[in-house]
């Protein structure tokens, strides 16, 4: 990357926050030391370090090493460093604490999403410190850049790395043949003989059969021409190849639904993205300019104001969901994976709020925090006290709620809190906020930069001068029944039984992935773990007579296979009529019996810890919803939630409107997995606990609800959920409430990449891509619908087809799309994007797949009131009404498919007859964008198609329907099997009426016209 900013005036200028103590020379040598290479010692787990030569690619994008197996992968970008430290300070080295490195000579990496760490020891210190302060300058330069700036960075370096990987033969051009490949590992289908004539215009120097980087730049913009985008400018430039002023401003208005759309604002665009210096002097924005505006986050699909707060936040604390992490402290598994201070850093600089630290007794008196029961490593309390009060208001200054499991003495627990006051200080301070309404929390604003300690309290009822007593000891770490405990043993057979049951587990884990379910009757895991756990104790007791046997290895493994086969489900009737009785006989007997029939335990607190607890009290989770103060906090496993939800959702609501409540998930997701929080939302739980090391479904929809709002961690809930009552699994659950029709215009593909866990890697076949979308909400708002298939073609498909849906509390909806590969005996997945409904931008939008540089889809939203059974619907003159009025119904619209057929009718001048000559549409139109259609199976029934004004009828409707119903013509072919086929959905047109700009028909005379003639009559339908 640059090693400059370039600032509005085009003067670069360098980071001066960084450079404060390191001039510019210094920081250019260490970046080319670390071009040139150094060798280091590279630190692992288990085993001896390795020497390697680890370098700073050309484009300075990412960290390289060789030799490794791991060939070009064998590289760490960037963009997804998190930290670099010096001296021998992580995990790693103090595993090698035998190595007697020189702490000057050792720095650490830290990367990814998990936290990863890269260990590396120089040979003297002035090569450490030379690496230290390249990747920190390097580090400060991305977090200076805005988004449009990033944007621009990350594609010029893919160009770049797609140009030198290439090259097979490194001479720095690319020939015909590595051309050919090139195209296909890009999903591209083309005949050779039009890849041939680009190849020819782009090879412009001496090099005669070879391009060049910079001819390649050329060649990939000519091959990535975007027809879509050229027909949308056409529309709105009264059939020209460029944009005025006033037409961009009158798209921008019309299209993209912006307000206060004035002069200089557009001037400012033109500015920023036109190309031409010719055309920034006339003021007019041409196709390269356009296509950099559409594709700059400028016209992402997320709304840009919600990157920073947004919503009120004078509201008490139960008004809001809150970002929430489960056992933070792990890396990976609840079973045997390592604990690390870093996580609480990562986690908290993510946006997490509440942070969960199991204290348990540790040596020498300090307590340790770990996973109890477990093979999980220990790390001290004071270290992650230290850690989280470093990095808690770095980003934002909002509350952070420290959730305390406390298994500790009371010597201990007295040395926890001494550590929570000297190490916090006036953070625990929340004095001003108790002198307000002690009716309710306070609000995230009045605890601006404070840390609630959410732990259990001694009862008020204990006089004030007793030092301890006994409080209810029924909380998480009891989820895990004592059969099943991992009971302490000599080390040498932990030793022996870790390294066991890691390799058995983790290949026990790839086999029954239980990872993303929903729905946690789904799996026996509970069986899974108690075969695990029986395992574990008899190997322990095995091992310390001798080592574990062959034969006893397989019967371990054999007893794992066949407990997860076992069934051990019960129905939510008879675990609800179960846990009656036995409540009711726990009150007969005095309350010494919980909600499972065994008998409740106790344990000692501390009042120096009671006394930190001020507005987060945690309470048994068995006691009564009806009851508690608003400072009481119930915990529920999702298994008990679960129930509650399905059979108490109304009555769990209305506690959710008084106090917090925190699911966290079961202990029996021993592979870390997480639930469905989106479940538990939907009646108004507050702290949703995932486990956030583990990356999938859920942690997409759970980082998609909180970028709402900046990303802080807090997001409002909705006012129904605040206030009344209503049934969230009602199929009309709030009849008053005004609905919304969200309506998608799936456009096009561009750069779909190849599968991840494609077999046959870049050799694979082109993909056939098709676009799922998943609404995620109230039950009765869930569905799926999808496009249909395109073949043969990721580089650029297009689909141009309408999904629509009707969302009735559209504030907790969240919209994924999906990218997928179609397959004849299945599909496999290419990407995704989740967005809060609430988030989404109006108008033409490209949805950047998450985690992939250039992939995207092009898309049009738009967004109708609802009310009860009708819906009145903006309209717009490309909808078609021929079905409204009874007409044939294969008489449709084409909208803009049509005009990517090979054949003359996608001409634009399709009116007059006999021989022509070719505008500049035509040569930009004359190769075909998309496959044919395969069809698609429907999971839910569309609303009743939009309607338009009748004056439509009199634009040669009738042509353009037989044009319409040709390109609809195909065998319906089912792509996915886990739903029962619906009705066909009849796709809508996109809003802008090219079928009559390109036929000659329309011309868009002022903006005052064009806006009357966009839709400003309504028609209220019945759905």
């Amino acid at each position: 990357m640059s090693a400059w900013v370039v600032n509005k005036k085009g003067e670069p200028k360098y980071r001066r926050h960084f450079l404060t103590d390191n001039s510019t020379f210094h920081v250019e040598r260490c970046m080319g030391v670390m071009q040139s290479g150094t060798q280091m010692v590279k630190l692992k787990a288990g085993s001896k370090g390795l020497v390697r030569l680890f370098y700073l690619d050309d484009h300075r994008s990412c960290i390289r090493w060789k030799p490794s197996r791991k060939s070009e992968k064998a590289k760490i970008t960037i963009d997804s460093l998190y930290k670099v430290t010096e001296g021998s300070q992580s995990d790693i080295f103090h595993r090698h604490a035998d190595g007697s490195f020189d702490p000057a000579c050792c720095f650490t990496v830290y990367h990814g999403n998990h936290m990863e760490s890269l260990d590396l020891v120089t040979s003297n210190a002035e090569e450490a410190r030379t690496w230290i302060t390249g990747l920190r300058y390097l580090m400060a330069g991305i977090s200076d850049e805005d988004s449009l700036a990033k944007r621009q960075r990350t594609h010029d370096q893919w160009l770049k790395q797609t140009f030198e990987e290439a090259d097979k033969n490194g001479d720095g051009l690319l020939n015909i043949e590595e051309i050919y490949q090139l195209l296909h590992k890009l999903n591209v289908n083309l005949p050779r003989r039009k890849v041939k004539q680009m190849f020819q215009e782009a090879d412009t120097d001496d090099q005669q059969g070879t391009l060049t980087y910079e001819e390649f730049s050329v060649f990939y913009k000519m091959m990535s021409l975007r027809r879509d985008l050229f027909l949308l400018m056409m529309a709105y430039s009264d059939r020209k190849d460029h944009l005025t002023a006033d037409e961009l401003a009158n798209f921008l208005r019309i299209e993209q639904k912006m307000a206060n759309v004035t002069p200089e604002y557009v001037a400012e665009i033109i500015e920023k993205f036109e190309m031409s210096d010719e055309n920034k002097q006339s003021g007019v924005l041409g196709i390269d300019g356009f296509t950099s505006f559409m594709r700059s986050p400028t016209c992402d699909i997320f709304n840009p104001l919600h990157h920073e707060v947004n919503q009120d936040m004078e509201q008490p604390l139960c008004n809001y969901f809150i970002a929430s992490s489960h056992n933070t402290y792990l890396t990976g598994d609840q079973l045997l994976s390592h604990s690390k201070t870093d996580m609480y850093a990562w986690v908290l600089q993510s946006g997490c709020r509440c942070v969960e630290v199991d204290c348990w007794d540790g040596p020498d008196g300090e307590p340790m925090v770990q996973h109890g029961y477990t093979l999980t490593s220990k790390i001290p309390f004071k270290s992650v006290i230290g850690t989280i009060n470093k990095y808690a208001f770095i980003n934002n200054q909002y509350p952070v709620i420290l959730s305390i499991e406390n298994h500790c003495s009371i010597q201990q627990q007295k040395k926890i809190a001494q550590y929570l006051r000297e190490i916090f200080g006036d953070k625990l301070d929340v004095r001003d906020a108790l002198s307000r309404d002690a009716k309710t929390l306070p609000s995230p604003q009045s605890l601006q930069g404070k840390i609630l300690i959410k732990g259990k309290s001694l009862p008020a009822y204990l006089s004030a001068d007793a030092e301890e007593g006994e409080v209810s000891d029924d909380d998480s770490a009891d989820e895990i029944e004592d059969d099943f405990k991992l009971k302490s043993s000599n080390d040498n057979g932990h030793h022996q039984v870790e390294s066991h049951i890691r390799k058995k587990l983790d290949s026990l884990l790839k086999e029954s992935r239980i990872g993303d379910k929903e729905d946690t009757d789904s799996f026996s895991i509970r069986a899974l773990l108690r075969a695990t756990h029986q395992g574990l104790q008899k190997n322990l007791r095995q091992s310390s007579k001798g080592v574990l046997k062959k034969s006893q290895s397989r019967s371990f493994i054999t007893t794992l296979k066949q407990k997860r086969h076992s069934k051990s489900r019960l129905s939510c009737q008879s675990m609800d009529k179960e846990e009656d009785v036995q409540e009711g006989s726990g009150r007969e007997a005095g309350g010494q019996f919980n909600r499972c029939g065994r008998k409740r335990k106790t344990m000692k607190l501390s009042r120096d810890l009671s006394n930190l607890v001020v507005f987060t009290n945690s309470v048994a989770s068995q006691e009564c919803l009806n009851e508690g103060t608003p400072g009481d906090v119930l915990s529920f496993s999702e298994t008990r939630a679960q129930s509650l939800v399905n059979h108490r959702a109304e009555q769990f609501l209305a506690f959710n409107q008084r106090q917090l409540s925190r699911i966290y998930p079961s202990a029996y997701r021993i592979d870390s997995s997480n639930f469905n929080p989106q479940f538990y939302w939907n009646v108004g739980c507050q702290l949703v606990a995932l486990n956030y090391q583990t990356e999938g479904r859920m942690m997409q929809l759970n980082r998609a609800k909180f970028m709402v709002n900046g990303g802080i961690g807090y997001v409002l809930k909705p006012p129904p959920m605040c206030k009344g009552s209503f049934n969230p699994f009602s199929d009309d659950p709030l009849p008053a409430y005004p609905k919304k029709q969200l309506i998608l215009k799936i456009i096009s593909g561009q750069q779909l990449p190849k599968p991840p866990d494609s077999m046959l890697g870049d050799r694979g076949e082109i993909i056939d891509p098709f676009v799922e979308v998943e609404i995620i909400g109230l039950p009765v708002d869930c569905c799926k619908e999808q496009t249909r298939v395109v073949d043969d073609n990721g580089f650029n498909p297009v689909w141009e087809e309408t999904l629509s849906f009707t969302l009735h509390m559209a504030e907790v909806v969240l919209v994924r799309f999906l990218v997928w590969d179609h397959d004849p005996i299945g599909r496999d997945f290419i990407g995704q994007r989740t967005v809060a409904f609430s988030s989404l931008m109006p108008g033409y939008r490209h949805v950047y797949l998450e985690g992939l540089t250039e992939a995207s889809i092009f898309v049009h939203v738009s967004v109708h009131d609802v009310y009860g059974k009708w819906s009145p619907l903006v309209l717009n003159p490309s909808f078609t009404i021929m079905h409204f009025l009874g007409s044939n119904k294969g008489h449709q619209l084409r909208g803009i498919r049509g005009l990517f057929n090979r054949s003359s009718k996608s001409c634009v001048d399709t009116n007059s007859g006999g021989p022509r000559k070719r505008s500049i549409s035509d040569h930009l139109l004359r190769r075909t964008a998309s496959a044919p259609a395969k069809g698609r199976k429907k999971t839910k029934m569309a609303l009743s198609e939009s309607v338009a004004s009748i004056s439509e009828q009199k634009n040669g409707l009738g042509a353009r329907a037989r044009a319409r119903g040709e390109g609809m013509s195909g065998k319906e072919v089912g792509v996915e099997k886990g739903y029962e086929p619906r009705g066909p959905l009849i796709h809508r047109p996109m809003s802008m009426p090219l079928d009559r700009l390109l036929q000659g028909q329309l011309s868009l005379c002022s903006p005052d016209k064009e806006q009357s003639d966009m839709g400003s009559d309504t028609v209220i339908v019945e759905n």
